[in-house]
């Protein structure tokens, strides 16, 4: 490969390592053209899988300054750059790995920081992106729900405490509102009147 051809390729991997979510170093002796594509197009939207040299990737690494990969660019390599969802090309990466033994998982890096193939397993146990974000308007969805129905169901018991408040300070005169023990008494459905003033008035 003449200098310009290796310089460009260095350049287009060193902006990519930049620009990319996470990144996982694989070895992919043994896989064939097509299982190469299928690889490609189930991680497609979230991951783009590149043939890489094992020279030129440690070049681009270094000027991206990114360490802890040069130890394992060996063999025929190839790195998944992350530029979508980081749990879904994981997943991708894993499940194609658990039925293509051939695809090893080497190395990976997450916004600069090493991954090992137990981590990058382990981001593949998370739930997506998709799947939070759709708990999430679940559960916004039930809390508004909730709210509603808090707003509502107590209008009739708030108008019949507000009524019995106001009949009490009728009943006690101008200056007298409502205390601490009579608001329990009327929240929870009792006689207004303490005990002391039932008796009196009997």
């Amino acid at each position: 490969m003449a200098t310009p051809e290796k310089a460009a390729a260095i350049a287009e991997l060193t902006e990519a390592f930049r620009t990319s979510e996470a990144a996982v170093l694989t070895e992919y002796r043994g896989l064939t053209v097509a299982q190469i594509s299928r690889l490609r197009a189930s991680m497609r939207g979230h991951a783009s899988y590149v043939v890489v040299k094992n020279t030129l990737t440690k070049r681009a690494a270094a000027e991206a300054g990114i360490t802890g990969l040069d130890e394992h660019l060996q063999g025929p390599s190839a790195i998944a750059f992350v530029t979508g969802d980081t749990v879904e090309a994981a997943k991708g990466l894993r499940d194609f790995a658990k039925t293509h033994p051939a695809l090893v998982i080497k190395a990976g890096l997450l916004e600069g920081k090493a991954l090992t193939p137990q981590d990058i397993s382990k981001l593949a146990d998370l739930e997506s992106r998709e799947v939070l974000l759709a708990k999430l308007a679940g559960a916004m969805n039930a809390s508004l729900s909730q709210a509603a129905s808090l707003f509502a169901a107590p209008l009739s018991q708030t108008a019949r405490v507000v009524e019995a408040l106001r009949a009490k300070v009728e009943q006690e005169g101008p200056d007298a509102g409502p205390t601490a023990s009579s608001t329990e008494d009327v929240a929870e459905g009792g006689d207004s009147t303490t005990g002391s003033e039932s008796s009196e008035q009997a």
